[in-house]
């Protein structure tokens, strides 16, 4: 590791790099060219945003893809009828609904209805149950792109205590999954507080790795950490900001500035793990185009 600051970005191009090139091969051995389905419920402009930027990556690697917007008066049925639709089509290998969804639509409903094989996001239990038993399955992204960080900048967590910060079903539960597993670039040991964890600073003080994932804006703080400690940041948070034109600015679950000195090596926000997230569910679309899981 020869820098302090872990760039998601350079990680995230590499891995779009490496996937445009097995995505002409496979377009010329296979005939097969993969294609992922997008759905947004709504007009969050966080949302837009994040679809938006998935679609672009598709074109940028090759890929196929159908983006679908829906008003957030669309009823759960008919979300549930274009999944039916997606899960029958073969040209369509990934399908990814935008979270959240309007309250009426049940989440758990919709993305049970995914088949396994095209859950390119890793939510399905199927996928979920995979990864905690050791098998080949599709595995949640943002986690999937921590590993990667982990990988270029040669931070092994192999036999290291990590703390987890953040018991979510898309970052914090496969996080610890996938770190605790007899492989490499896991086999660590592994702890997970959320907000029934009494003294927290217990735990993160004697973390070598602390993986933030609250969802709080700048919660974690120099106190929390030893001297030297590695911090992943996956917060993204929206903060008022008069000097910005748009009003605000994206700060993470840690204050970079307070903390920057006592780490030995730290994610920005933006620009750490963000850009991974949509990178690994590229990497999982072509795996799932190549039938390299199911």
């Amino acid at each position: 590791m020869e820098t302090k600051i872990l760039d998601g970005k350079i990680v995230a191009q590499k891995i779009k790099d490496e996937l445009k090139v097995k995505t002409h091969q496979l377009k010329e051995a296979k005939g097969i060219i993969p294609g992922l389905a997008l759905l947004l419920v709504g007009n969050n402009p966080a949302s837009m945003v994040y679809v938006n930027g998935k679609a672009k990556a598709c074109e940028e690697i090759g890929f196929n893809s159908i983006m679908k917007e829906m008003p957030e008066s669309v009823t759960e049925q008919e979300v549930l009828d274009i999944i039916e639709k997606w899960n029958n089509d073969d040209s369509i290998n990934g399908i990814l609904v935008q979270l959240p969804l309007p309250k009426h639509i049940s989440e758990n409903k919709v993305l049970l209805s995914i088949k396994p094989s095209k859950d390119v996001d890793g939510f399905h239990p199927e996928n979920v149950g995979r990864l905690v038993a050791g098998l080949p399955g599709f595995v949640s992204c943002t986690p999937a792109g921590i590993i990667e960080i982990m990988k270029h900048y040669d931070i092994n967590p192999s036999g290291k205590n990590v703390v987890v910060i953040g018991r979510s079903n898309i970052v914090g539960k496969p996080m610890l999954n996938l770190l605790y597993q007899k492989r490499e670039f896991s086999n660590a040991t592994v702890t997970i507080c959320h907000t029934g964890t009494k003294n927290l600073h217990y735990y993160t003080q004697n973390a070598d790795i602390v993986i933030a994932a609250m969802g709080f804006p700048q919660f974690l703080k120099a106190e929390h950490l030893k001297e030297g400690a590695i911090v992943i940041d996956v917060g993204i948070n929206r903060i008022e900001d008069s000097t910005k034109k748009s009003g605000y600015r994206l700060v993470g679950d840690v204050d970079y500035q307070g903390v920057f000195q006592k780490c030995s090596a730290i994610t920005p926000v933006p620009g750490g793990v963000g850009p991974l997230t949509i990178a690994m569910l590229m990497s999982n679309t072509y795996l799932s185009a190549n039938g390299d899981i199911y």
